[in-house]
């Protein structure tokens, strides 16, 4: 999934550093980049079926979708410049090229997690409130720690009431068959994994805090402004491979396979992840998502968490230090500082059948 970071706001300073002098002008060669996840295998499924040609040669551009292993380092890419859009989370969007200075639009609300991400405990420990006085084992840092945040305050509690433990993804399923892990925060299909260990119980999950962990398409914000023509190409072929994924068809099927395979699972396993995903199949309701009041409240909440972590960068000052724009000229943080744009226009011209 969207395996985070550790110090990656450092990264991206200095990413911002070889990008920022560089100004943006019309072209017609693009490249956006893409990691392993659910919501975003339609990338790769785009790429392969000829999808995001099609869109492309529409516009007379070349756009090339590619696959980078490492999530964050893909980010961190795309913050040199080295990439014109880039898939990440909300939170992600904020801190690592925002953050770093990078002035970047999603463009793309392409879905949210409702259930993929989770808080399990083992043994006797069956509720919220038990996380009190334990070790919590996640990638510190990532939107796992923002999960856990989100479940202490439902709970009354803070992260001074337990002990978080950062442990890598890969090294997570294996600390939890241990005696010494007892909670665990984490994601799919690392989450279904441990939840079949015997004797688990699922206290929290993301479905409680829905529109919380949200996944982009994020692209620069200057490119986009020089050149609409990405814009448009990107997001038609985005909702053409919606409108084929989501079909009760053949093709739909399909194509639901061949992201399945893509991503290292079978259909039911992938199929099983889309189910505890929000995919906004249709432009119209990922407009409405990103038109709506909750969406500034939502990014208020995430600018907070970043801050109280130390991940809007050394020189901030509080939670407000990175302005942000979303529809209707709604306006949080710094103004003067804007670099994370919600802006909905592309969608909507999809919703409108312009593009």
């Amino acid at each position: 999934m969207r395996t985070p970071r550790l110090c990656s706001v450092l990264a991206a300073g200095l990413a911002a550093a070889i990008s920022l002098n560089s100004h943006a002008a019309p072209k017609s060669d693009f490249s956006v980049c893409w990691t392993i996840y659910a919501g975003w295998m339609p990338w790769e499924y785009g790429e392969a079926s000829g999808i995001v040609d099609k869109w492309a040669k529409k516009y007379d551009i070349n756009i090339d979708v590619v696959q980078i292993n490492d999530y964050v380092e893909s980010i961190n890419q795309y913050s040199a410049g080295q990439f014109d859009g880039c898939t990440m989370t909300n939170m992600d969007a904020l801190t690592i090229p925002a953050a770093g200075g990078i002035d970047s639009t999603a463009l793309i609300i392409g879905d949210f997690s409702n259930g993929n991400d989770g808080i399990v405990l083992k043994g006797e420990k069956k509720t919220l409130g038990d996380l009190k006085g334990q070790n919590v084992n996640l990638v510190e840092l990532s939107v796992s720690h923002y999960l856990l945040a989100r479940g202490l305050e439902k709970a009354g509690l803070s992260e001074r009431d337990l002990k978080v433990v950062n442990t890598s993804d890969a090294d997570l399923v294996a600390a939890f068959s241990t005696s010494d892990v007892t909670a665990v925060t984490t994601w799919n299909p690392l989450l279904a994994e441990i939840e079949a260990t015997p004797n688990v119980t699922k206290v929290f999950d993301s479905s409680r805090i829905p529109g919380e962990i949200i996944d982009l398409m994020v692209v620069n914000s200057d490119t986009l402004k020089d050149n609409p023509a990405f814009g448009k190409a990107l997001t038609g072929a985005w909702y053409e491979i919606m409108a084929t994924m989501s079909a009760d068809t053949a093709a739909g099927k399909a194509a639901r396979e061949h992201m399945a395979k893509a991503s290292g699972t079978d259909l039911a396993g992938y199929e099983a992840q889309l189910a505890v995903t929000k995919m906004f199949y249709s432009a119209k309701d990922a407009v409405a998502f990103a038109t709506s009041p909750k969406l500034p409240a939502t990014m208020t909440k995430v600018a907070e968490f970043s801050f109280s972590h130390g991940l809007l960068g050394e020189g901030a000052q509080s939670s407000d230090a990175i302005g942000m724009s979303f529809a209707r000229e709604v306006v949080t943080g710094d103004q003067g500082n804007l670099k994370l744009r919600f802006d909905p226009t592309y969608m909507q011209m999809a919703a409108d059948g312009t593009l």
